[in-house]
């Protein structure tokens, strides 16, 4: 993309294309690691969603989310409270710092890099500060609550070489709208959490740390989260200056400003009042509050639903981010059978990529930087799907519709390659025929398993599919044919 300058305008900042890389990518890795890592403990009552539906009142502290621990331990009668008394005496949150400067000295980030890429990802987002203000980097930019709360090896600038060494871009995360080094009160609910935004120093603080990871470590990604502490025109100016030096930068959309509004969100009165409209919407609408859909800001290169995805084709680059269990932190209590399976995280990720998504997956390592092996496993699943039939998702687009259904009613997902359309197929069928239901014929095509040729003919209004040699039940078979009907341009 030619290098043009932007200005910190609405109408600027929108006129900018969307770089080709990243909507070709489809696949990303998120990394949430830090001191959180140490106690790798939260409370197990499903999603996030069900913390909020069957324990609101505390339901901050209730999340599945290990990297809450810090706030988690501030609320007295909490399973992460109680564990923290027995299991580090009720410790301060700071104390973790050193076990994990400590387990550094195991980290091995060029052996992350290559997992990623094996995987099949083509970008990787490294949290770089979380909720509890903790920085992987040395940042000139202090902390004026807590001295030296920074990793003093740079465990952002390594990774981005790392990653970079192994063909794959690199992105920064941020939590932007939530610190608690500045603001420590704890946070029980809804209103709590989106009312705890700091204020005073905070901004210049945040803006000036997101300017120093952009100027040191030229980010292809800077991924914010809950939202901004700024006004909007700061904001803007950011962006601007973001794009003018990084040509092929992209930032999300968690970017919602403070407005006239923010100080009263503050006032417990206030928070009160909104925690009983949450409620009330709750009990009407409960599917509504599946995941996380955060709100259309005024700019944004991609949107983000969280655990959660859209239902149809969206003209606006997106992409869902996720665990692959219900945290992202690395849990000590999760096994094999809290993970979400390899058919339900590439299914998602093909129906994403059929309706202009992409998939910015979880790994969670543990303190010493190992990868915990049922994450590994389905690192290396999505690395042998993607190495067999990525020439249905990288640099695909979507079709016209992105859905379909075989006879046996397995469900199928179409993209666009070329001048081709490519069928996936949400299952794991058997034998020498298939039959789509509902698509006009059309040429010949291959299987993109291993390059064999796929018979197509028509009955009536379905589409049957021959295969020389018989699908043998893995998962997720693809296949790539001459265009049935007209594709979009």
């Amino acid at each position: 993309m030619a290098a043009i300058t932007y200005a910190p305008t609405a109408d600027s900042l929108n006129s900018r294309p969307l770089p080709a890389w990243y909507d070709e990518a489809k696949f990303g890795i998120f990394i949430h690691w830090g001191l959180f890592a140490i106690p790798a403990f939260a409370a197990k009552l499903g999603s996030i969603s069900d913390a909020f539906k069957t324990d609101y009142d505390r339901a901050v502290a209730m999340t599945p989310y290990t990297e809450w621990y810090a706030n988690a331990i501030k609320v007295a009668g909490t399973p992460s409270a109680d564990f923290h008394q027995q299991t580090f005496g009720g410790a301060p949150y700071e104390d973790f710092k050193q076990p994990f400067v400590d387990g550094l000295k195991a980290w091995d980030p060029a052996a992350w890099a290559e997992a990623f890429r094996d995987s099949g990802a083509r970008y990787v987002v490294l949290v770089t500060k979380h909720h509890d203000g903790f920085c992987l980097w040395p940042s000139d930019v202090e902390n004026p609550h807590r001295a030296g709360w920074n990793s003093g090896r740079d465990i952002v600038g390594e990774l981005a070489a790392a990653v970079r060494a192994a063909g794959m871009r690199f992105g920064v995360y941020y939590s932007g709208g939530i610190d608690w080094t500045f603001n420590p009160e704890p946070l029980k609910t809804l209103a709590d959490f989106i009312g705890s935004v700091p204020g005073g120093a905070y901004p210049a603080y945040a803006d000036a740390q997101v300017r120093e990871l952009i100027d040191r470590y030229e980010p292809s990604v800077v991924w914010n989260d809950i939202s901004w502490p700024t006004r909007q025109a700061p904001l803007f100016r950011l962006f601007a200056d973001y794009y003018n030096a990084v040509d092929e930068g992209v930032v999300n959309d968690r970017w919602t400003c403070a407005n006239a509004a923010t100080p009263f969100l503050h006032l417990k009165l206030v928070r009160r009042l909104l925690d009983g409209r949450f409620k009330a919407a709750m009990k009407k609408n409960p599917k509504a509050f599946e995941g996380v859909i955060p709100p259309v800001v005024p700019h944004s290169d991609f949107r983000t639903p969280e655990y959660a995805r859209f239902p149809t084709i969206q003209a606006k680059k997106w992409e869902a981010t996720r665990g692959m269990s219900h945290s992202f932190g690395f849990n000590r209590n999760d096994q094999e059978a809290d993970y979400a399976s390899t058919e339900t995280l590439l299914g998602d990720f093909i129906d994403g990529a059929a309706k202009n998504g992409n998939l910015l997956l979880n790994v969670g390592p543990r303190a010493d930087g190992s990868i915990p092996e049922p994450q590994a496993a389905r690192l290396k699943a999505f690395g042998a799907w993607l190495r067999a039939h990525g020439e249905a998702i990288y640099g695909a687009r979507p079709w016209t519709r992105a859905e379909g259904v075989t006879a046996d009613g397995d469900p199928v997902r179409f993209t666009v390659t070329g001048d081709r359309l490519n069928l996936i197929v949400l299952g794991s069928p058997t034998g020498s025929e298939l039959r789509v239901q509902g698509l006009a014929a059309g040429g010949p095509g291959v299987r993109l398993a291993d390059g064999s040729p796929v018979a197509v003919r028509a009955e009536g209004e379905d589409l049957v599919l021959g295969f020389a040699t018989p699908l043998d039940g893995s998962f997720g078979p693809a296949f790539s044919l001459e265009a049935p009907v007209e594709v979009d341009g």
